[in-house]
């Protein structure tokens, strides 16, 4: 009976005996596994019958060692030092404390017995290893790491974001932008953003308070912000840091600033407008070493994917890309550049302003208050030899008809216009006064793009009280399995983390060519791209729905049923 008790017990008899998983769906995801060559509990969180929580606890029990979450760890500096932050990176361990001359480290993999022996090795320590989530390591890397990185690089002692409100008023002397605390407030702002991966912070002043929030995921989250009193002196700070006038509080103001995070390099572009109230500061944050420019990682179907690759690859030509702001259009076209930048190939690009920098692409920052506007630059392309051409944005009839015109003539254009979708794409151009024949013959594709969050994999569960309205609105039946976030730490209880694209491409068939020469309306056109099958940006999300991806309210909030 001892040795019956001491006797190892697979992962999949835990989930079997927790209760976690049915015999049928265990075998089902253990067929999967062996076949993707995917890991057992990867398998099972993805389609959505376990949460990542139910997985560790699980993989604690057969391993028989403890599961710790990380979130309220306290750590001190010496047992910190002791496993370097890229060891910590790649083997996804960190130090928690030393016990008894035994050293405890956090492993997302404790199993993995090289990694320990190495660990071992470099601390010349014993260890003990705790289980801690992936994504738990990952935020202890980038909460007590990369804030010693940040602080080096811009020249603080330290970042101490985690002070209570009133502590860091307390220390606040007067106007003064270049007082330590100051300076540590502004850091401590950027640090927050950057770690929670938000793509915007907003500082709104208003007649007795001011407010903080933060773009998070495509939505805006509040946070703590400090007093009134304490404003001009946050806004003095931001402009030196980005180099414009500080005594300039009437007129609008742009600039940017650079810091560093451990190996990322972050741009911050920061647009300063006067209120009512004061001025208010929107700072857009660029971290260039954390985007993925991979056309294989946007989130193309299969099919769209060989689409865009056809697309991107042809010697000429023009492929668009169409959304409203921050719906990922800028980096679907880096990827396309970055997927086709070779020795071979003269690119050059036209941006306003240039978001990320690429290696072996010329890029041009649009300056209209010189007159170096995108027709300008375009103009000036023509006698630079290019092979691709990339227009930030297609805003007027000289820059529309310079484009098409270099699409004509034997280069590859790519750009991107603000429209709902693929169809209202070539009425837009039209009416912007491009010969309707010459815009059958120069657009090869055009795409509308959306973001959607995507669910919480560590709190996601499935919805079981869904009313038959909701499914008839949606077109589907109650066989569909339908899932949200019930929010947890990970997710700051909304749900949600991390967002994917849908897509919908119109390929310019010769059908679609003749309803463009013929001055056919949008409706016409829709009805040509149905009968070729056209997947619309409701059908794509509606595939990330079924896939137990995202959520009925964001589907529901980000697309329209097109009849």
């Amino acid at each position: 009976m001892v040795l019956e008790a001491l006797k190892k017990k697979y992962l999949g008899e835990i989930l079997l005996e927790e209760r976690y998983v049915t015999k049928e769906q265990l075998d089902e995801s253990l067929k999967e596994s062996i076949s993707n060559k995917e890991q057992l509990g990867q398998v099972l969180i993805r389609k959505g019958y376990i949460t990542e929580d139910n997985l560790l606890n699980s993989l604690s029990i057969s391993l028989g060692i403890e599961y710790r979450r990380l979130a309220n760890v306290q750590i001190v500096q010496s047992v910190l030092g002791l496993i370097p932050e890229k060891v910590a990176r790649k083997y996804l361990a960190v130090p928690l404390d030393i016990k008894n001359d035994i050293l405890v480290v956090a492993m997302s993999d404790p199993a993995n017995v090289v990694y320990k022996d190495d660990v071992q090795k470099l601390t010349g320590r014993r260890i003990s290893v705790v289980l801690s989530s992936e994504s738990d390591i990952k935020e202890f890397i980038e909460k007590y790491y990369v804030r010693t990185s940040l602080s080096a690089e811009i020249g603080e002692d330290e970042i101490n974001n985690e002070r209570k409100q009133d502590e860091i008023e307390d220390d606040f002397s007067g106007d003064n932008a270049d007082s330590a605390p100051v300076i540590k407030y502004v850091n401590s702002i950027f640090f927050d953003a950057i770690t929670k991966k938000a793509s915007d912070i907003h500082l709104e002043p208003f007649e007795k308070e001011v407010l903080l929030r933060m773009r998070i995921d495509g939505v805006l989250i509040v946070f703590p912000a400090p007093q009134k009193k304490y404003y001009a002196a946050i806004v003095s700070r931001i402009k030196i840091m980005s180099e414009l006038d500080i005594a300039e509080r009437r007129l609008p103001q742009d600039g940017k600033c650079r810091i560093k995070i451990s190996n990322y390099k972050v741009d911050i572009r920061v647009s300063i407008l006067p209120t009512i109230w004061g001025e208010k500061v929107v700072l857009r944050i660029l971290a260039k070493g954390t985007t993925s420019l991979s056309i294989d990682g946007i989130g193309f179907a299969p099919k769209e994917l060989n689409f865009f690759k056809e697309a991107i690859a042809a010697p000429y030509g023009m492929v668009l890309v169409t959304g409203p702001t921050s719906s990922g259009k800028t980096t679907t076209l880096y990827s396309a550049l970055n997927d086709i930048n070779k020795d071979d190939i003269n690119i050059v690009t036209a941006e306003d302003p240039v978001e990320y920098e690429l290696r072996g692409i010329n890029q041009v920052h649009v300056r209209s208050d010189i007159g170096l506007d995108f027709a300008a630059i375009l103009r000036t392309f023509m006698r630079q030899d290019p092979d691709v051409i990339l227009v930030g944005e297609i805003r007027d009839k000289e820059t529309a008809q310079i484009a098409i015109q270099a699409a004509l003539t034997g280069h590859l254009v790519f750009s991107t216009l603000h429209t709902n979708d693929t169809v209202s794409t070539i009425s837009r151009m039209s009416f912007m006064g491009v010969e309707s024949f010459l815009l059958a013959d120069a657009v090869n594709l055009i795409i509308a793009q959306r973001l959607i969050r995507t669910i919480c994999t560590a709190c996601k569960k499935e919805v079981l009280d869904l009313d038959d309205s909701v499914y008839k609105k949606l077109g589907i039946d109650r066989s569909v399995k339908v899932y949200k976030g019930k929010g947890c730490r990970q997710c700051d209880g909304s749900g949600y983390k991390g967002r994917t694209a849908i897509f919908e491409m119109l390929n310019i068939s010769s059908a679609i060519k003749k309803a463009i020469i013929s001055n056919a309306g949008d409706t016409e056109i829709r009805e040509i791209a149905k009968k070729e099958g056209i997947v619309t940006l409701r059908e794509s999300a509606m595939i990330k729905l079924k896939e137990g991806r995202t959520t009925i309210e964001e589907v529901l909030s980000v697309t329209l049923k097109v009849e």
